[in-house]
């Protein structure tokens, strides 16, 4: 099915095929289109800085519905965007060169697939749908705390969430993908990339190599490296069975209890991000508002299967709170089922209203007190009172078990995200808080042009977290292009893959694998 902002129309879809969109008003098969159903569908994006205006919006059921929507658009030479969950931070979907949007909203469907011995997830299912259907066989993937999170684009960019320090990323449970690509001809057609088949490059570009590069996702084909998929609930991985959840709050700070507390709670995650390591099964996101005071609070969600998980939760919570004054205080300490704290504690779906920049980093070392005064500064700057924050994402653990090559994505010796996550409501406030992000990233890594250039302290960026920024000379003064800080020595790889796959540049954005180095 597809809309129709031209004639307001919608073409009805007949034998699970797109039908022809354009035709004159009162051909059969036809029929009004609210107008309001258009625009609701365009106005899907999180970012509201950014406002797609396409002739066409695209709404498929099926794999088929997908090829034949790329066709139509690419022998209408109109700029192409698929859209998952409708997440993406920038305008990747959301810009005034995008003609046709393809909403994979309605491809969600979760089962087994009895042909490839894998889960096969549909590239519109949230990660709340998900977490759901594999309840099912008992079993889960390592992905995101939003579940409102379309899997489109999370799996493409790797994928990683509060059991990714025990199992990895999503895009390491990759064992095939389902792509419409365009040749170079300009025909559409399925591809299913497998990780031993002969389109294995297809399939490694969506380890981590980003959405929106290769061609239109259809679905993921999940399985477990060491698993043979000869039974669905060991296909992948189980998740505890019972997880322990708080929160540490620090309602007001100084600069130097600030300093101290974040200064602890990186110590303590870069002390322990190897694979295997006893704190594995914690997660525990540190989330600071600009609400003029330096308040912190961290969300502790952990493991509770294994023995002596409550005395490893105290002691994380010692360890963050040394020495930090006035004390956090820890809310009481919940054991609930994994199924309840997705439910309850993970972050439910919702719609964004605010307008959004965002930055991000890989931390290889913990930042220093100077760099953390920085922050300090700009958060307590009571000009940004607001819904502005700046997050700190444990990561390593299982993730660092994978070389670097082995995915498209190479941050696999990191311990933390850092992300600025700068949010206002009104346009007029687009040019302050975008240089107020910009300022800060640029002033914390002053030393290295700017930006987290990947090096023994910094191992670039996320990018599913995209920032053209990177690929601005104004605010990335290292030298480095864009790629270095997303693909790192993966991008001759990606480079090779998009002009076998998409000799034509179909697929692009601002961040594209292609794109000029500036």
């Amino acid at each position: 099915m597809s809309l129709s902002r031209r004639q307001l129309i919608t073409a009805v879809a007949v034998g699970g095929t797109v039908a022809a969109v354009g035709m004159p008003l009162g051909r059969a098969g036809e029929r009004a289109l609210d107008p309001n159903e258009f625009d609701s569908l365009a106005a899907r994006g999180y970012n509201r800085r950014f406002q797609a205006r396409p002739a066409t919006i695209y709404t498929p059921t099926s794999t088929e519905d997908v090829r034949r929507a790329v066709a139509e658009a690419v022998g209408a030479d109109a700029r192409i965007a698929a859209r998952s969950g409708g997440h993406c931070f920038d305008d990747f979907v959301d810009n005034a060169q995008t003609r046709s949007i393809i909403d994979l909203g309605r491809l969600d469907a979760v089962f087994w697939d009895e042909h490839h011995r894998a889960f096969s997830i549909g590239a519109g299912a949230d990660l709340g749908t998900v977490y759901h259907a594999l309840h099912r066989w008992g079993v889960t993937v390592p992905g995101g705390i939003c579940l409102g999170v379309g899997m489109g684009g999370h799996v493409c960019g790797g994928g990683y969430g509060p059991l990714s320090r025990r199992f990895g990323l999503v895009g390491d449970h990759l064992a095939a993908v389902e792509v419409v690509t365009v040749d170079a001809d300009g025909a559409a057609r399925v591809v299913v990339a497998t990780e031993g088949g002969p389109d294995h490059d297809l399939w490694w570009a969506h380890t981590g190599g980003g959405g929106g590069n290769f061609g239109v996702v259809t679905r993921f084909l999940l399985r477990s490296r060491d698993a043979d998929g000869a039974d669905p609930a060991r296909a992948l991985p189980r998740p505890p069975a019972a997880m322990l959840n708080a929160r540490l709050i620090l309602p007001v700070t100084t600069e130097d209890s600030f300093v101290r507390l974040l200064g602890n709670y990186l110590r303590f995650f870069e002390l322990h991000r190897a694979p295997g390591n006893e704190f594995a099964g914690l997660y525990a996101p540190l989330m600071i508002r600009t609400t003029g005071t330096g308040a912190a609070e961290i969300l502790i969600l952990s493991d509770a299967d294994s023995p002596g998980a409550r005395t490893r939760f105290d002691e994380f919570v010692a360890a963050v709170s040394e020495g930090v004054f006035p004390p956090p205080i820890l809310t009481p300490v919940a054991q609930l089922s994994y199924p309840d704290t997705v439910n309850q504690v993970y972050y439910a779906k919702g719609v964004n209203t605010t307008r959004v920049k965002v930055k991000a980093a890989y931390l290889r070392k913990a930042y220093s007190a100077d760099q953390l005064r920085i922050f300090y500064r700009y958060l307590t700057d009571l000009a940004f009172l607001g819904e502005s924050q700046l997050e700190l994402l444990p990561f390593g653990g299982a993730i660092n078990a994978v070389t670097a090559d082995a995915t498209a994505m190479p941050a696999r010796d990191s311990f933390m995200k850092m992300l600025i996550h700068a949010s206002w409501r009104l346009p007029f406030d687009d040019d302050r808080y975008v240089r107020w992000a910009r300022e800060m990233y640029r002033d914390v890594h002053a030393d290295t042009g700017g930006v987290p250039t990947p090096n023994e302290a910094y191992g670039g960026s996320y990018i599913n977290y995209p920032d053209p920024d990177l690929a601005d000379a104004a605010w990335n003064t290292s030298g480095l292009p864009w790629h270095a800080f997303y693909y790192g020595d993966n991008y001759e790889r990606l480079l090779r893959v998009k002009a076998a796959v998409d000799p034509r540049n179909v697929f692009q954005h601002r961040l594209s694998v292609g794109r000029p180095d500036w």
